[in-house]
């Protein structure tokens, strides 16, 4: 038999072939929760309480840098690192351009189709602060130390950024200085959550805020599908290794108002009944699947779709003693009901994960 007649059409099927299909092997990451993350020079990850952001082709993530500290010190600093695959990892040092002497944590960011800027929310001594950058990687120009939100009467706590179809940007975050001053007759719970819409440049508040959601609550999170609002947070942890759970509300608007669905990180087959509203400050929940709290719900292109990780730090879980080594705990894609309602966490040593390639 002529060769040409075989291998001729086997070539020529290769050429119709999809340039994705030939590097399929290439489009898919392993993600492991029991594997310290490392970077290019083979040192873990220190980057906690912050958040996972696709920019351009590539992942960026932002946390805090605790090192060999307690976490409540001075010298606790932003850093970024980013990876084309969720595996190799490049550390870009730190964000924060001239930051002053203060206890940092929970940075996040998002980028501005406006202004073309991508914008840093923070929150440094119980104040939030805004910082700019025209590159993910920074350096972060401070904008403003000291944004006020409608509730800055009282410290602010823990935050989440969540930018809306049309652009608009939106903060959830805690208001810490509850129990002391009331609202239309009604005590403002300690650690209270809620939403408010930011100007359209993402650099400070419009002052246009939803009800409060829940007290004795931190690690808010807020994101979008099919329509339906979800505000993710629950217990206060602070740095507990009992870690939090993860309560679901849902609205059909960012502001709300929202409606209690059910705690998709906690083991009780009650999962679904409403918890005690205002639960003990800094209990955390030793009731939970996922030893972690809640940092971030990551929005992530696939070639499937778009998929949303529920990310939470393991506090505590460092083997050598190093806080800054404390795991994260990265969930696969998130499931939902026909309803609408996320499927409870499970554990998951390793998951793997497609890659969306540009």
């Amino acid at each position: 038999m002529n060769m040409n007649t075989i291998i001729k059409p086997i070539l020529t099927a290769l050429l119709l072939v999809p340039l994705s299909a030939l590097h399929a092997a290439e489009t898919t990451a392993t993600i492991s929760n029991t594997e310290p993350r490392r970077d290019t020079q083979g040192e873990i990850l220190d980057a906690h309480d912050g958040c996972l952001e696709y920019f351009d082709g590539r992942f960026y993530l932002y946390g805090t840098r605790y090192g060999k500290t307690d976490g409540f010190g001075k010298s606790n600093r932003y850093v970024c690192y980013s990876s084309p695959d969720l595996t190799t990892w490049t550390a870009h040092g730190q964000m924060l351009k001239d930051a002053p002497d203060r206890t940092y944590f929970r940075p996040y960011v998002k980028f501005n189709k406006r202004s073309g800027k991508y914008v840093m929310w923070y929150n440094a001594d119980n104040q939030y602060g805004v910082a700019v950058a025209d590159r993910p990687t920074g350096p972060f120009i401070i904008s403003n130390p000291n944004v006020q939100v409608k509730w800055s009467r009282g410290c602010t706590g823990d935050l989440g950024l969540f930018v809306d179809d049309d652009g608009t940007g939106y903060l959830t975050y805690t208001l810490i200085g509850g129990g002391d001053w009331s609202l239309n007759g009604k005590p403002v719970i300690h650690h209270t959550v809620l939403v408010e819409k930011l100007t359209p440049d993402y650099l400070g508040s419009t002052q246009e805020a939803g009800d409060f959601v829940a007290g004795n609550c931190e690690s808010p999170a807020l994101f979008k599908r099919n329509n339906i609002y979800y505000l993710l947070f629950d217990n206060t942890c602070c740095f507990g290794t009992d870690g939090s759970g993860a309560r679901v509300y849902t609205a059909a608007a960012p502001l709300g108002p929202f409606t209690y669905r059910g705690n998709i990180n906690i083991k009780a087959a009650s999962a679904r009944d409403l918890p005690s509203p205002f639960t003990p400050p800094a209990s955390g929940r030793p009731d939970c699947i996922i030893k972690a709290q809640q940092t971030h719900v990551a929005t992530l292109p696939t070639p499937s779709g778009i998929v949303y990780l529920w990310m939470g730090d393991r506090w505590g879980s460092r083997p050598d003693g190093t806080k800054g080594h404390d795991f994260q705990y990265w969930s696969s894609p998130l499931a939902f009901d026909t309803d609408g309602m996320i499927q409870q966490l499970k554990w998951e040593d390793q998951w793997k994960f497609s890659l969306l390639r540009n």
